[in-house]
């Protein structure tokens, strides 16, 4: 336990108004999780203000809580903590409060637009296979050993992030494979992290609704080898990073450590040769300082083999055994929601995955185009709230690389769904020539049109929300799942 006193010192022009002794149990942001002794913390986001459970909070326990304000009325005998800004203080006081668990551990950090959610998967894979016990935290879930636990945010806020450090610690995982999304490197959810091998898979556009521009972006992901190079209390620190990509340069700039690069085009220490991409998998050859490895595979596409590469570097940094890792990934089947098939006993192919920006579209469809016998069949659509550019740019890669496109309604938020599929069609029409493609508003709708018109031998492909069990609308979110929907389509039809 620790002293609301000993976190004041931490932070400049911090101020106690209350008993400065008060003893801490824990920090949480979540009244509903306060327990006795915590410390609250007021959080104010654009929907909810913390201020109003600070009574929730203390009913459970609270004996203080952290504000920016000085007008906060509190119950009797309930310590303030104010602070000049929150989530600055909050990444000083968090770590220390919960003694950095993450030093504690071997930490694998992965970033990138796209190819993180399989990259730390197949890494995961690996580590398993050699004996160690592992932590992910990634878009899809929380695994703690082989426990799983939901998750909303691709990086947790630095509360939730120090939350599960700690139960992975006690849990007694010695690795962490996560993803480290350019918010979080944004916002420093991340501080007090440790990381010990760090990857960048690729930078293409994305997010610019936040960032407002590539090079913003760009930076922000260089955060995370800013923070691999610094000095910790473990040695081996690794940069593994995608030599191909444009912004590696960049990225090597920022890693002051040892590096390990990789490619296809470029000459990078590990290098994808001979690369066969078919319907049911992928081979080719790896090149590195150990030697050959010839790789059969059960993923397919050219950006599996960006995303094998980087798990190999992983955990050739990790100082696992070449054998260990070609054994491993030879079993590796995919991860949920990327590039998935949906197995029915139909002449046709239905692939769902969650490619959401230009660049995963294209991949995916590339891909598709690569397996298919014969027509590939696009429904996708572009989130609401969300950078809008990209959509006529998904619109014009759509109509590129199918022949048939059905734009439909991804999560719209608080849009009009139909406004944005008109910003969609813009690059749709751009491109589709004597093509055939329609506007479909409901999601569900669009699924089953897919399925109706598809034959044998086409590739139907369903993009945009992968492993996600939701839909967010203007005013509710209801269940919807991409792969139950095509599955009852697919029936339907039968």
């Amino acid at each position: 336990m620790k002293t609301l006193e000993e976190l004041a010192l931490l932070i400049p022009d911090a101020k106690i108004v209350g008993e400065p002794n008060v003893k801490l149990s824990n920090i949480d942001h979540d009244s509903r999780k306060c327990v006795p002794n915590s410390l609250f913390v007021c959080f104010e986001g654009e929907h909810v203000d913390g201020h109003t459970f600070i009574t929730q909070a203390v009913d459970r326990g609270a004996v203080a809580i952290m504000t920016t304000r000085h007008d906060v009325a509190v119950p009797e005998g309930v310590s303030i903590l104010i602070v000049p800004k929150m989530l600055t203080a909050l990444a000083v006081i968090v770590p220390y409060f919960y003694d950095y668990p993450s030093k504690k551990m071997r930490v694998i950090g992965v970033t990138g637009t796209n190819g993180k959610t399989t990259t730390t998967y197949m890494i995961r894979s690996v580590l398993v296979n050699a004996g160690f016990k592992v932590g992910l935290i990634g878009t899809i879930q929380i695994v703690i050993g082989e426990d799983v636990f939901p998750i909303h945010n691709t990086t947790p806020n630095v509360i939730d992030l120090q939350h599960i450090f700690v139960a992975m610690l006690e849990r007694g995982v010695n690795v962490v494979v996560m993803e480290v999304s350019s918010h979080a490197l944004a916002e420093n959810r991340v501080a007090g992290v440790e990381f010990d091998t760090a990857v960048f898979t690729n930078l293409t556009q994305d997010h610019l609704d936040y960032h407002g521009s590539m090079e913003n972006y760009r930076a922000a992901k260089a955060k995370l080898f800013d923070a691999v190079s610094r000095a910790g209390e473990k040695s081996g620190k690794t940069a593994v990073i995608n030599l191909d990509d444009p912004a590696a340069d960049f990225m090597l700039e920022h890693a002051a450590c040892d590096r390990i690069t990789y490619g296809v085009e470029r000459n990078a220490d590990l290098h994808a040769a001979d690369v066969d991409v078919h319907s049911g998998g992928m081979k080719f050859k790896i090149r590195g300082a150990f030697g050959s490895m010839s790789m059969n595979l059960h993923v397919t596409g050219l950006f599996n083999v960006y995303n094998v590469l980087a798990a190999v570097g992983a955990c050739l940094a990790e100082k696992i055994e070449p054998e260990m890792i070609r054994r491993t990934l030879e079993h590796f089947k995919s991860v949920p929601g990327r590039f998935e098939r949906i197995y029915a006993n139909v002449p046709f192919t239905v692939i769902v995955d969650y490619a959401h920006t230009p660049d995963g579209v294209e991949n995916v469809l590339n891909t598709a185009r690569q397996i298919t016998k014969k027509r590939v069949i696009t429904v996708f659509g572009c989130g609401g709230d969300r950078d809008r550019t990209k959509r006529p740019i998904m619109g014009r890669l759509a109509a590129r690389l199918s022949d048939v496109v059905i734009a439909t309604s991804d999560n719209p938020r608080t849009e009009e769904p139909a406004a944005i599929l008109d910003e969609i069609e813009v690059g749709i029409r751009e491109a589709i020539g004597d093509k055939d493609y329609e506007k479909i508003v409901d999601r569900r709708a669009a699924i089953n049109r897919a399925v109706e018109i598809a034959a044998a031998g086409d590739v139907i492909m369903i993009l945009g929300k992968g492993h996600e069990d939701y839909q967010i609308l203007k005013d509710k979110t209801i269940h919807f799942d991409d792969r139950e929907v095509a599955r009852e389509a697919i029936a339907a039809h039968a």
